[in-house]
């Protein structure tokens, strides 16, 4: 009888599934029109991030399809990839050091995030044992993607849900914050290299489509971080590089995408996210603007160091997503290329080196 029942309940929520995703989207685009009606910074990521995100906490039945999030991220990073010219790779080029040194101020500002969070919390946390405290905050400090973090901090045993909330609630602030403060400081229209074709032609558009598709399955079978959005780029700034640019991305295709970023982000935060440990979210949300004054702060060094705007490198070096941060830097105008090259590097080397780097300098967890 019980597993009459439960097989009852699957077959239920498989059947509201399509209902809950089609809900979930009015409920995006409504949030989105009334955003674009207001004339907020990214109307079609953060309306439908804020309004999934309230209805997902308040307990609504919110729906994100992998297949949409992923079709999402394919679009923004063909679009993205199209700012990639010869000229512009050369100057990318020519910024090596400054890369470099934004990935290594990466590595050790995460550092010292975890390291202040297990100070703080551990006091606190007696039941947890030491090893497992310390992974837990140094993972939920690091400054990489959620998934890939929460992964990585499994196999060190820390407690996986503390690590994705921090990283989830770490997003969500910088994802709001950072558009707002930017359009109403007026920083705008910096960025002097658009992308190399502004028109449409849909025969051409097919077959970025195709490619860029193409591009993305292969990192998916790769097992690669970000597939669908790493594997269209990259795909797309061959291309772009190679002269070869088929058509530019509808303006109606890259607000849809945005749609579905919001969305895919938004019902991360469930009822039991207010629960999950109280103290350690506030922590970690006092931590997050902290991080964005002092990652201003080093952008502002770059700045005088580089001659690049200074708006432009603060997107490229805060501790937010790479796709949420190369929108911003597309829909503001504020240096899409640089912006995607900071946030492509450090992304690739926190993967990387993040957990060598646990190891090394926390041999036993201690």
């Amino acid at each position: 009888m019980h597993t009459s029942l439960r097989f009852q309940h699957v077959l239920l929520m498989s059947q509201l599934f399509p209902v809950r995703v089609a809900a979930t989207l009015a409920l995006a685009w409504a949030a989105a029109a009334f955003c674009v009606a207001l004339g907020t910074p990214l109307p079609w990521m953060i309306g439908p991030l804020l309004a999934t995100s309230l209805v997902s906490m308040a307990g609504g039945p919110t729906e994100s399809w992998g297949p949409l999030r992923n079709t999402g991220q394919w679009t923004i990073g063909a679009a993205l990839g199209l700012y990639f010219t010869p000229e512009v790779v050369a100057l990318i080029g020519g910024l090596w050091w400054a890369i470099a040194l934004a990935v290594g101020w990466a590595l050790l500002l995460g550092w010292l995030f975890g390291a202040w969070l297990y100070r703080l919390h551990a006091p606190r946390m007696h039941g947890l044992p030491a090893p497992m405290m310390r992974a837990t905050s140094y993972f939920s400090g690091a400054i990489g993607a959620a998934s890939e973090m929460t992964l990585l901090s499994e196999r060190e045993n820390a407690r996986t849900d503390l690590v994705a909330a921090s990283h989830s609630l770490r997003l969500l602030i910088v994802t709001v914050t950072i558009p707002f403060a930017l359009q109403w400081s007026g920083l705008h229209g910096l960025d002097i290299l658009p992308p190399t074709v502004r028109h449409v032609w849909w025969p051409g558009l097919a077959l970025l489509a195709l490619a860029t598709g193409a591009g993305a399955w292969v990192m998916e079978r790769l097992g690669r971080a970000n597939p669908w959005f790493m594997g269209a780029m990259v795909v797309s700034m061959g291309l772009t590089m190679a002269g070869f640019v088929p058509s530019a991305v509808p303006q109606g295709l890259v607000n849809a995408a945005q749609l579905v970023i919001g969305v895919s982000l938004g019902v991360r935060f469930r009822k039991e996210f207010l629960h999950t440990a109280p103290r350690w979210l506030a922590s970690v949300a006092v931590g997050t603007v902290g991080l964005m004054a002092i990652c201003a702060a080093f952008a502002a060094l770059l700045a005088w160091a580089t001659g690049l705007p200074w708006v432009t490198l603060l997107l490229g070096t805060s501790p937010g997503g790479i796709t949420e941060m190369a929108i911003t830097a597309k829909v503001l105008q504020l240096g899409v290329p640089v912006v995607t090259a900071l946030q492509v590097c450090r992304l690739i080397a926190v993967l990387i080196l993040v957990e060598p780097m646990y190891r090394r300098i926390y041999p036993t967890g201690e």
